[in-house]
């Protein structure tokens, strides 16, 4: 079993719902992610390349493990249609112990 501390909530934003949900369904095929929350659209402001810009964006909630992160990074990178997107993860010190175990069985590899 996987302890709180292996299981992370990784956090991005995608400029449409379309795109955000390419990546829900990849991320949770492939075992890499055991549940994806596509929250409602957000209006984001943020300096880029010395301009304020505003944009609307999807918020995208992760959830899963230390072991699979770099495997998650590197999809939403190439599906990222941005040159820098936003992907922080956030570790998780406490949850309901099922969940977190069901986060991990979720996302362990198997020959299935």
């Amino acid at each position: 079993m996987t302890g709180s501390s292996q299981i992370l909530l990784v956090l991005t934003n995608f400029p449409n719902d379309t795109s955000a949900r390419e990546l829900a369904e990849m991320l949770v095929d492939r075992r890499l992610a055991a549940c994806i929350n596509i929250l409602q659209g957000c209006t984001s402001v943020y300096r880029w390349q010395g301009l304020t810009e505003t944009a609307s964006e999807v918020p995208v909630l992760i959830k899963t493990t230390r072991q699979r992160y770099e495997a998650v990074e590197q999809a939403i990178k190439s599906l990222h249609p941005y040159e820098l997107p936003e992907i922080i993860a956030v570790p998780v010190d406490n949850g309901l112990s099922a969940y977190l175990q069901w986060i991990a069985h979720e996302t362990t590899e198997t020959d299935t």
